[in-house]
């Protein structure tokens, strides 16, 4: 049976507990990146699944792949800012290193999605 709505797809159901999990660690970040890397950790989680979900409402399978396509770039630009977070210290290694594990693993599943397109 196809997909009636975004919602049903594995890889927006991860996206969004990995939002959910960053607004959390970034919680304890300092005031000061407030403006800085606190808000690119979270602008770029939800860019994942709100790409997921933008692209699953196109009308093509083309525009599909594309916005994927843009999932996948805030897949990779969310684990540099990750690994700066763990550089700076406002991150355990384990704490990061577990959040770039969830990270790959969404990665993946997009991955998937774009080769089931075609």
């Amino acid at each position: 049976m196809p997909v009636r709505s975004y919602r049903e797809l594995f890889a927006w159901k991860r996206a969004i507990d990995l939002v959910t999990e960053i607004y959390r660690v970034t919680q304890s970040f300092p005031k000061d990146e407030l403006y800085g890397l606190t808000s690119q950790l979270r602008r770029a989680a939800v860019s994942i699944p709100s790409n997921i979900a933008e692209g699953q409402g196109r009308l093509t399978k083309g525009e599909f792949r594309q916005f994927l396509g843009h999932a996948r770039g805030s897949v990779f630009e969310l684990e540099s800012q990750i690994l700066i977070a763990q550089n700076l210290g406002y991150l355990t290694d384990g704490r990061g290193a577990s959040l770039i594990e969830d990270v790959h693993e969404i990665g993946r599943i997009v991955n998937g999605l774009l080769k089931a397109l075609g």
